[in-house]
C-alpha cells in the first residue's frame, strides 16, 4: 500500500465548497503516480523506455461524506489486481481516520499504437505487493 498526502484546494470545490466529484479521480491518480514511483516505474519511463500506456478503461467511486477546502486527506492506493494486459488499482480516501471515499481503476496495457500488450515482466514484478511476487 502506498500513502499519499492531498490537502484540498479551493479550486477542488464547487459553489458548495464541497470537492467537486471529477476530482476524486485526479486524486486517485495522484494516488497510483505516487504508487508506481515508489516502485521504480514513473510513467515517462513506461512510455519511453517500454513503450506502453496504461490509459484507464474503468472507473469507479463510492461518495461516502463529503470532502471539503482545506481538508488534509489521506489516500491509500493498493495493487488490486493484475491481468496479462491490465492492471487495476484500489482505493480509499480517509479525513482523519474516517473513510469519505472508496474506489477503483482498471488499465488496459497498449503499445504505441494502441494495440493490447501483455504487461512486461519487468513492470510486474515491479507492482507487486512485497512478499507477494508476481504469478
Amino acid at each position: 500500500m502506498e500513502k499519499t498526502d492531498i490537502r484540498v484546494i479551493y479550486g477542488d470545490t464547487d459553489q458548495m465548497g464541497v470537492v467537486y466529484y471529477a476530482n476524486y479521480l485526479r486524486y486517485f491518480e495522484s494516488g497510483r503516480n505516487e504508487y508506481l514511483r515508489a516502485r521504480g516505474a514513473l510513467y515517462r519511463d513506461l512510455e519511453r523506455e517500454l513503450g506502453i500506456i496504461l490509459p484507464v478503461v474503468e472507473a469507479h467511486v463510492d461518495y461516502l461524506q463529503p470532502a471539503r477546502y482545506d481538508d488534509l486527506l489521506v489516500l491509500e492506493t493498493t495493487l488490486g489486481k493484475l491481468g496479462r494486459a491490465s492492471a487495476r488499482f484500489d482505493y480509499r480516501l480517509l479525513r482523519h481516520a474516517t473513510l469519505i471515499a472508496t474506489g477503483h481503476t482498471i488499465h488496459a496495457c497498449l503499445d504505441r499504437a494502441g494495440k493490447i500488450h501483455r504487461l512486461p515482466a519487468s513492470l510486474t514484478i515491479r507492482l507487486q505487493p512485497p512478499g507477494r511476487g508476481a504469478g
